[in-house]
């Protein structure tokens, strides 16, 4: 009889560690694998783009995306920022189910699971403070991405770079400058951002004049020049508004400085300065207004 019960025990200890523990086992990772492959489908299709529509994760997302920017920078912009979003959100979704999975296994052996969440708690704060600034980067970055601060295409002032933004990540902001030199900005240290390629911008252009030019002449004959300036084909498409002459803008012993705006698509404010410039130049030239040199240089040569 203790020979029979023994034997029992025995059985039923077997079955329990060679039966039901490994299918229990295989049964949690399973559903781990099933849950991962499901969210990262389903992270993918709302990511990946549609013709002619954003991607489905940036739809309840604010998007600044300028007006004047080109159809394939617009497209590569959301596409960087799509991709970029759902690399987080699957690293979470891979993070937190084998988290998930580890635990069930612990607890299906009878291991005691609430010290290992405290001691892991504990770990994290321990790593939190040893990589503050590579957390920092990162939410840094979430929350650039999330409010879509600037993206690629866009040309930026971060501080310490001007340029225009070729790739945007959650750690690093590559920018290059005009004269062609690559920045990585960490998002962590960017303190500020100013974007020239939202919405709108503006063309100032100063026109230094001599002082028997007379004010009133200078003014309308720069005026004539950049309206017309801003019908040539070339700048047309560039500018939302006509040109519109502020006046003075300041007065020294040499010269006299009108002061004249263009309100523009964002990005084509300099292409638009320099084509109304060199047209009001040449407009002073054939209407005698004359330059602040050349009337140092009578001044000089009396």
């Amino acid at each position: 009889m203790m020979y029979l019960s023994s034997s029992l025990a025995l059985s039923e200890t077997a079955r329990l560690w060679l039966v039901e523990r490994p299918i229990e086992i295989a049964v949690y990772v399973v559903v781990a694998l099933l849950l991962r492959f499901a969210l990262h489908r389903a992270i993918d299709r709302a990511t990946r783009e549609r013709p002619g529509a954003e991607p489905r994760l940036l739809a309840p997302l604010k998007e600044r995306l300028p007006g004047g920017v080109r159809d394939s920078v617009a497209a590569q912009r959301r596409a960087q920022r799509a991709r970029t979003i759902g690399s987080v959100l699957k690293s979470v979704v891979s993070i937190v189910t084998l988290t998930w999975c580890v635990l069930q296994i612990l607890t299906s052996f009878s291991v005691n699971v609430a010290p290992l969440v405290a001691s892991a708690g504990v770990v994290g704060v321990a790593l939190g403070f040893g990589a503050q600034n590579l957390v920092r980067d990162f939410l840094t970055g979430m929350f650039m991405l999330l409010e879509d601060q600037y993206g690629v295409g866009d040309t930026v002032d971060v501080g310490d770079a001007i340029g225009t933004v070729e790739t945007v990540g959650l750690r690093v902001t590559t920018i290059r400058d005009v004269q062609g030199t690559l920045w990585y900005c960490r998002n962590g240290e960017i303190a500020r951002v100013g974007n020239m390629s939202q919405g709108h911008a503006v063309a100032v252009i100063d026109l230094p004049i001599a002082h028997s030019s007379g004010v009133p002449k200078a003014t309308q004959v720069a005026t004539e020049a950049a309206m017309a300036a801003a019908d040539d084909e070339s700048i047309a498409d560039a500018v939302l508004e006509t040109p519109k002459m502020l006046g003075v803008n300041s007065v020294t012993p040499e010269a006299v400085t009108l002061r004249l705006t263009v309100r523009v698509k964002p990005g084509r404010q300099w292409a638009v300065q320099r084509h109304i410039t060199q047209a009001v130049l040449m407009a002073f030239d054939e209407n005698a207004v004359a330059a602040p040199l050349a009337q140092l240089g009578m001044a000089r040569g009396s």
